[in-house]
């Protein structure tokens, strides 16, 4: 009679451990499920704000009095100034470099043009 108690405790001790691992892995997805729903909606919140950052002032006073979509609103009481343009960004030693080259074999800079504006460029 013993025998017979053991492949049915067998049977449950599997079949608990599967149920929860199984319990495990569907917590484990919805966790991560509801990480990428609000990852979703940070991204969409931040695509909205570039939006109206990037939006003509026309646009934007339109935008103001629809309000964002999933807030509909008025504009806020204060307005953030806009950052400072980025500074064009000067191409480097090396690519100017290659400009003179180009310029020299083509013919349209001398060899003593060539030499003193890459010693120029150089700070020699």
């Amino acid at each position: 009679m013993l025998r017979r108690r053991r492949p049915l405790l067998r049977a449950a001790a599997v079949g608990g451990g599967a149920y929860i691992a199984g319990k495990h892995m569907a917590n484990k997805a919805n966790d991560q499920a509801a990480y990428e729903a609000q990852q979703d909606q940070r991204i969409s919140d931040l695509e909205s704000q570039q939006q109206y950052q990037q939006a003509p002032p026309d646009q934007q006073y339109q935008q103001y009095q629809q309000g964002p979509p999933q807030y509909q609103q008025g504009p806020p009481q204060y307005q953030q100034a806009p950052p400072p343009a980025a500074p064009a960004a000067a191409p480097s030693v090396y690519d100017q470099l290659s400009q003179l080259a180009t310029l020299h074999d083509q013919g349209a800079l001398t060899d003593d043009e060539f030499s003193a504006a890459k010693a120029k460029l150089l700070g020699t």
